[in-house]
Order: C-alpha cells, then structure tokens, then sequence
C-alpha cells in the first residue's frame, strides 16, 4: 500500500486528488500539507512537510510555488518521492527541481492529462509538416481565478512545437504596444480568464486560405487529480537499474497508443525515478506504461542514464 501524502490538501485540487484516492485499493492518503486549512478526513493535515506524523512514499503537490523549498528540503532529507503539478515557477525553480532530481524520484510537468500531452504530440507533428509555411498562435483559457499568465501548459505547447522547429521562434505575449507586421519566427500566446472555465488551450497554424486548429478542452478538474495519482510508470526503470546505484534520467513525452495494460502505483516508487518535462533536450525511445485513465501504453523519450550516488 502506497502512503500519499497531499501538499495543497484543502484546495479545490487535493480534495479531488483525495476522492480518487479514496476509489483504490493500492494506495492511500497518509496526511495532508495545507497552511490554510484543516482536517476534513480521515487523515491529519499539518502545516509544513516537516511536521508530517509519519514519512510518505510519495508527496503530491497542487499547491503554490512558494511551497517548493519545503517540500524539495524534505524529500531530499526522507528520500521521498515527490509528484509536482503546481505550476508558475521561474527559472531558477525549475532549476532546484532538476537538481532534486539527481537524488530523488521526481514527477514533474506542466499538466497531468493523457489529452494535453497527446496535444502536445499531435503540434509537433504538424509543425514539423507544416513547417515555416503557417503562422502559429496558442489561446489559452482558464477560470477567472488563476494568477499566471499564459499556462503553464501553453508554454509546454510552445516548447514542444518549437523543439520541432529547431529552437528558431520567439515568443510574444502581448502586440498591443507594438505596431509593426507579425514576423515569421513569432509564437503568439494569448490568455482569457474567466467564469469557472476548467482550461481550454487551442493551437492554430494559420496559413493562405486556410487554418488548421487543434484543441483541448478539461471539462473538470478531476482529470488532472486522476493524471496526477496515475502518472505514468516507467517500466524500463528495472532495466536501467543495470547496477547498484540509481539512475535518474530526463525524459519528455511522445505519446503513441498501443493495448491496453494495468499497474500498480507503487512499481514507479521501486523502479527508476524519472522527471517528466513538456519538451527538453533530445532522447532514446523507450516502453513505459502509463497510469491514465484506461491505461493505455505510452512511448517517452529519454536521455542516456545517469548514475548519481545516492540509492534507492
């Protein structure tokens, strides 16, 4: 039985991420971290993660990047494996969760659902067909409550698409102070907020006489608790782990659909750790499964390994 414990457990996300929970048999919420709230289940809810009772298996994060020292100090200090689903981190946040990485399992991107990131796959593939012939531009939608801007999960749209077009484009946020013709090499990302709209995000590839456009839409917030308590398994880790010591390897995904197959949630915590990024760097392929809804096979890229000293 996996031991979860929920950084954000009062929030509209970690009483999802604890509904889903609550329908398994193969894991369970140990406590919960919230600065604001108090404890509503079955499970005691503290203030920081060093005041939690007992040490989880894996912390899930949905709560605000202010979080991030205190979580990343006492997963590296416990050797606890930490999913992080938060986003608006800088530069240098980012950063902090690479280096964690080297020493501990680490889950982190830009959104949880088997859509988004099949989204992702589909606009690499177009913009490698489509190439410098289209203009692109990325809407994004959100509830009128959320305080970045543009999503996290645009900019891993973005990334992904410019990755396929070898880094050359820029982005551009905002056109009103400009006035000056679109240029070729430009990115346009644009953000609605308002309602109680889950999170749309759209991609156009405008071109003469024509647009191409692909979308997704969350019509809840659940997705991304069931994204975040199924992520995905990495079933090459075993072959990885060649020798003693852990290796902790860089991978980004590119989804393709295969049979559909079932784990356990724990198999990730006993295998290799594996930090999930929108698009970085270049990669091998290798067979992993995934722990979406359905389960459906998934194929992720991934870097050489690394060996690093500190073992599981």
């Amino acid at each position: 039985m996996t031991k979860i414990a929920i950084c954000g457990a009062c929030g509209k996300m970690g009483r999802f991420i604890y509904d889903v929970i609550s329908e398994r048999d193969d894991c369970t919420v140990s406590a919960g971290i919230d600065k604001f709230g108090e404890a509503y289940a079955d499970f005691p809810v503290v203030k920081e993660p060093a005041d939690l009772p007992e040490k989880p298996d894996v912390i899930i994060d949905f709560s605000h990047p202010s979080a991030l020292d205190g979580l990343l100090s006492y997963c590296l200090s416990n050797g606890t494996a930490l999913v992080i689903a938060t986003t608006g981190y800088t530069e240098e946040d980012t950063a902090k969760i690479h280096k964690a990485s080297e020493q501990i399992p680490v889950f982190f991107t830009f959104n949880m659902t088997l859509g988004i990131n099949l989204l992702a796959n589909l606009a690499k593939t177009a913009a490698k067909v489509l190439g410098g012939q289209y203009d692109i531009e990325i809407i994004e939608k959100h509830h009128n409550q959320k305080i970045d801007a543009p999503s996290g999960t645009a900019i891993m749209l973005a990334d992904a698409i410019n990755e396929e077009l070898d880094n050359k484009y820029h982005y551009v946020y905002d056109r009103h102070s400009v006035r000056a013709k679109r240029e070729k090499t430009e990115i346009g990302m644009h953000s609605v907020r308002g309602g109680t709209i889950v999170g749309e995000h759209e991609i156009i590839f405008a071109g003469r006489d024509e647009v191409i456009s692909l979308k997704h839409e969350a019509h809840s917030k659940q997705v991304f608790a069931v994204g975040a308590v199924n992520f995905p398994l990495w079933k090459a880790g075993r072959s990885l782990r060649n020798e003693r010591s852990s290796c902790f390897t860089l991978i980004k995904y590119q989804i393709q659909w295969a049979s559909l197959m079932s784990c356990s949630f724990g198999d990730f915590l006993n295998s290799q750790a594996a930090v999930l990024y929108g698009s970085l760097f270049s990669y091998k392929k290798i067979a992993v499964r995934d722990f979406f809804p359905h389960s459906h096979f998934i194929t992720y890229s991934y870097q050489a390994p690394k060996k690093f000293s500190h073992a599981l």
